[in-house]
């Protein structure tokens, strides 16, 4: 999902667009980006351990740093999603970002113990949504829009 958010986004020319996992991020990464797309899964209703990871890494260095700037959210879930993208919400308006769009959530249904361990399989449909949704954020960034 990520990825394809990515691939829309450098269909926009003259903006940057940088994949990052959330280990490998934090505070610099927040600051020297005009806008965001975060992307994770959700795991027992809330986001990734290592999406809660950066966030609590980066939070405090950042506030009142990036306000006003752009973002989105992807949201893989087995079930709803909702829980993980109000996480989200709940941080980007802690730091005064602006939401371009509401949160994409795709749900894969994984209910059994076997389905969630399963690697995931995101459908053309729901990829051609995430490329659409980084082409969005991208081409309001390079419109000077957001």
């Amino acid at each position: 999902m990520a990825r394809a958010a990515a691939a829309g986004a450098r269909r926009e020319a003259g903006v940057r667009v940088r994949l990052q996992a959330a280990p490998e991020s934090g505070p610099q990464a927040l600051c020297d980006s005009d806008g965001y797309l975060f992307a994770c899964p959700e795991n027992l209703a809330a986001i990734s351990g290592l999406m809660k990871d950066f966030f609590d890494r980066s939070y405090y260095a950042v506030l009142e740093r990036i306000a006003g700037r752009p973002y989105a959210s992807l949201i893989c879930a087995g079930s709803d999603g909702t829980n993980a993208a109000r996480q989200i919400e709940r941080i980007a308006t802690g730091w005064r970002l602006r939401a371009i769009a509401p949160a994409l959530i795709v749900c894969t249904h994984a209910q059994t113990p076997e389905a969630i361990l399963k690697p995931k399989k995101i459908g053309p449909a729901d990829l051609a949504r995430c490329e659409e949704l980084g082409a969005a954020l991208a081409a309001g960034l390079a419109l000077d829009i957001f």
